[in-house]
């Protein structure tokens, strides 16, 4: 089934290209979602009259993809995870909890937009891939910190180990008085 594009396809094509597709795809997908026309003479001459207008909807588009790109950009985002010893995270960071952090960072997306190969599973500095448009990646940079902030180490102060110090010095003068009287 030829087919003309009336919008840009992911891994198909781009506005206004002749493509040949399954029939199956064409009919029950592609037509109904307004992405594509039967690729008839009429059709032909119709798109020619419609491009001028689709062509400005698309870059529309491309241009609210690229402004919320730099908004993203511009927008670091913290992750607060629970974790155990060793920093290992109980469960991992997905997608959804990434779009829960950036709709509370106030950049509103869509998650199915997140690039995620696999799951975060520990702590640290993230760049994550987001697809807002076929032509516009955004950068997001992710940070998965430890819930409750870091960890504070023990500080041992010097006061205490100056009292054992004396505790043990009189201890072995009392035991030397103890053996003084007793001879």
């Amino acid at each position: 089934m030829k087919l003309i594009l009336r919008a840009d396809v992911d891994a198909l094509g781009r506005l206004g290209d002749i493509v040949t597709v399954k029939s199956g795809y064409g009919r029950n997908y592609l037509i109904p979602q307004g992405l594509a026309k039967p690729a008839t003479e009429a059709n032909l001459k119709a798109f020619e009259l419609e491009r001028r207008k689709l062509q400005e909807q698309a870059d529309s588009l491309r241009a609210q993809a690229e402004g919320l790109a730099d908004k993203i950009a511009s927008t670091p985002v913290e992750i607060e995870v629970r974790v155990g010893e060793g920093d290992k995270l109980y469960g991992s960071v997905t997608t959804v909890n990434i779009g829960d952090a950036m709709e509370a960072a106030g950049v509103d997306i869509d998650r199915r937009k997140i690039i995620l190969p696999e799951p975060i599973r520990a702590l640290g500095e993230y760049e994550i891939e987001i697809r807002l448009h076929p032509d516009v990646h955004g950068e997001l940079k992710l940070s998965v910190v430890r819930h409750g902030g870091p960890v504070e180490e023990e500080i041992i102060t010097e006061e205490p180990a100056e009292e054992a110090v004396e505790a043990v010095e009189e201890s072995v003068e009392n035991a030397e008085d103890v053996e003084t009287a007793e001879a």
